[in-house]
């Protein structure tokens, strides 16, 4: 396959002009493993995107990449057509157009879960208190958790808790979302209450790139699967066609090990 360069506008998936995200022949390494290998993807607004592949495939390096939590040691990332910048206060913009919701929940354990979701539009939007306040109530009525507001973090549920961060990241008004693996901590009766506000936010056009073992969640809310193996995208497909009809011999051999029952 001839990769063609992202910045060029010629690209078969997504057109440049289209793309909120473009990874172009991306390169990590930690010490002698590459585990991220000329990795060309490219987003669309309104896409999402669902990573999925067997462990240390590279799938969570790839999402922290993309606001810069990892760094890279070739290529480029652009958001938005612009390069990711390396420091200072043009990577903390950028982080706040980077909403990112992690396994675990990092929400800030002395603050309430209000304080927790006003904090960054205090701190880095520069939103007066009051619009901050109403704004973050607002959010976490939507994430359904509006009457825990001024609760502390380990007084909720693990699932409550991953909903305040979907809520604390969903007030920077991000133009794209990551969610690294968002379910993997919570105890099993807990995630369907976490994807089904993952599945509201698709439906309403959020941009969102999701490494995910729910499969369940790449069929229904993915536009594409991106499969991952060996630092490599292996495959990328609708989901239907991902599902039903695999193309490459590693991801019939991850499917057949996941979708036994």
């Amino acid at each position: 396959m001839s990769g063609v360069s992202v910045t060029e506008g010629t690209q078969d998936a997504v057109p440049a002009a289209d793309s909120l995200v473009a990874l172009s022949n991306v390169n990590k390494h930690f010490g002698a493993l590459h585990v991220l290998q000329d990795i060309d993807l490219s987003i669309a607004r309104g896409e999402v995107v669902v990573v999925i592949g067997p462990s240390g495939s590279g799938k969570s390096t790839l999402c922290r990449t993309i606001n810069r939590l990892e760094t890279i040691d070739s290529g480029t990332i652009t958001l938005d057509g612009l390069p990711l910048p390396a420091e200072g206060k043009e990577l903390a913009r950028l982080r706040a157009d980077v909403g990112m919701v992690f396994q675990s929940f990092n929400l800030f354990a002395h603050k309430t879960v209000l304080e927790n979701v006003m904090l960054g539009q205090l701190k880095v939007r520069k939103t007066d208190r009051p619009a901050a306040e109403e704004k973050a109530r607002a959010l976490l009525d939507r994430v359904g958790v509006g009457t825990q507001a001024d609760k502390y973090p380990a007084q909720l549920s693990g699932g409550q808790q991953q909903r305040v961060a979907i809520a604390r990241a969903l007030a920077m008004d991000p133009k794209v979302m990551l969610f690294d693996e968002p379910t993997s901590a919570l105890d099993p009766e807990m995630i369907n209450e976490v994807l089904e506000v993952m599945q509201q936010l698709a439906r309403e056009g959020m941009t969102m790139i999701v490494v995910t073992h729910e499969m369940g969640f790449a069929r229904s809310a993915a536009n594409r699967v991106v499969f991952m193996a060996d630092g490599k995208i292996v495959e990328e497909a609708a989901p239907d066609q991902f599902f039903s009809n695999p193309r490459s011999d590693r991801a019939k051999d991850f499917l057949s090990k996941i979708l036994h029952h």
